[in-house]
């Protein structure tokens, strides 16, 4: 059901309840690393939004529905009513959602103007505003405004929570405590079981010299033979969790670990899992995930007709071969560099690349964050 949200900025402003009193309306479906980002941004926006939920036909949550204005890929009975009053801004991220986004806007006679977070997949001069993390590869244009992270982040209510629920649990390991976050294989990325070894033993190295522990998590992705060697490979100076989708959130440990490990160490394939960490304030080690290059490509390095990646320092096209080969021949055609978020982390001293230093990073501010809100702001008052 629709929920009005007061806007943390919205002072004065009328009670919750009605679609009048909110100028923002957001779309939220079911992807919820999407939905955390538009509603983060809403409250860095400040003022009143509406939620509405969206519900995507069984047939097209996997399948990709063209881009353009309409409706007819959602299930109208199980979302949330889109009838007038219209709002001023629609925030929302997404290639379903920016059809809704899309149709909410002509339906309006022009005046809705549309928030997406994210790439846009078509019709990138309809959308008012883009709003393009570092990740995204898109032209310059005027209604493109570029920003570093994802706007994530983890809820101090829920940290200090598991904070409580976690400190005796993790009483017995020797500090500090190192949290090895695994991921897996994703968007052309290679994770195989050398990949998890040498991630593992550097791991255990750092704890070890600093007469630590380490703390292993898998996640979703990560391989099952990678999985079984390091149920074999732990010692006195490890734990290990392996994922489980149907354990409850408080046997899994990763925010336990969020709130009380003392060093992190995390691959590039996850974007959340930077993020989350990297807002923290304490030192964040990325191991790097090279591209799963086939056989072409290394004929094509063998011979001297390409350089090796180096995902330290070149961009990683997601979309695997095609997207690869276009970019190191001089045409990138691909929609994210896989590899600019662990850039951006390094450069500004976020992180380092495992196997360097770890360091305690400055304090985190995400001014892009605020400029951007403050350009929706002006959005909402514009005539």
């Amino acid at each position: 059901m629709a929920q009005t949200h007061q806007g943390d900025a919205a002072e004065g402003a009328g009670t919750a309840g009605g679609t009048a009193e909110a100028p923002i309306w957001l779309l939220l479906g079911e992807k919820l690393g999407d939905n955390a980002q538009v509603v983060n941004l809403a409250h860095a926006v400040g003022l009143p939004w509406l939620e509405k939920s969206v519900v995507v036909r069984p047939e097209w949550r996997e399948g990709k529905p063209r881009v353009r204005p309409a409706l007819d890929h959602l299930d109208l009975e199980r979302s949330d009513p889109l009838e007038s009053p219209w709002p001023r801004i629609v925030i929302t991220a997404g290639r379903r959602m920016s059809s809704v986004a899309l149709w909410i806007k002509r339906a309006s006679g022009g005046r809705t103007r549309v928030v997406l977070v994210g790439k846009p997949r078509r019709r990138l001069r309809e959308i008012d505003l883009i709003v393009a993390a570092a990740h995204y590869v898109l032209p310059d244009a005027p209604n493109v405004v570029r920003h570093g992270l994802p706007f994530m982040h983890v809820d101090e209510a829920r940290l200090e929570a598991a904070r409580s629920s976690w400190a005796s649990r993790l009483a017995d390991l020797p500090r500090p405590l190192t949290a090895l976050m695994v991921g897996g294989p994703t968007g052309g990325l290679r994770f195989d079981l050398d990949t998890g070894r040498t991630l593992f033993e550097r791991s255990l190295a750092i704890a070890e010299a600093q007469g630590g522990s380490l703390y292993v998590t898998t996640s979703r992705r990560t391989p099952a033979a990678v999985v079984d060697w390091l149920r074999s490979a732990q010692t006195g100076r490890s734990r290990l969790y392996v994922f489980d989708p149907a354990a409850s959130r408080d046997e899994n440990p990763y925010l336990g670990l969020l709130a009380l490990a003392d060093h992190f160490v995390v691959t590039t394939d996850s974007a959340s899992m930077m993020v989350e960490v990297a807002q923290l304030g304490r030192p964040l080690s990325l191991h790097p995930l090279e591209a799963d290059t086939g056989g072409l490509e290394r004929a094509l390095e063998g011979l001297g007709l390409l350089r090796r990646l180096d995902p330290r320092q070149d961009p990683q096209p997601a979309g695997g071969l095609r997207a690869r080969l276009m970019y190191r021949l001089g045409w990138p055609m691909h929609s994210r560099d896989l590899s600019a978020i662990p850039r951006w982390l390094v450069e500004r001293g976020r992180a380092v690349w495992l196997g360097d230093p770890p360091t305690v990073p400055p304090p985190f501010e995400d001014e892009a964050l605020a400029a951007i809100a403050a350009r929706i702001r002006a959005m909402v008052e514009a005539p």
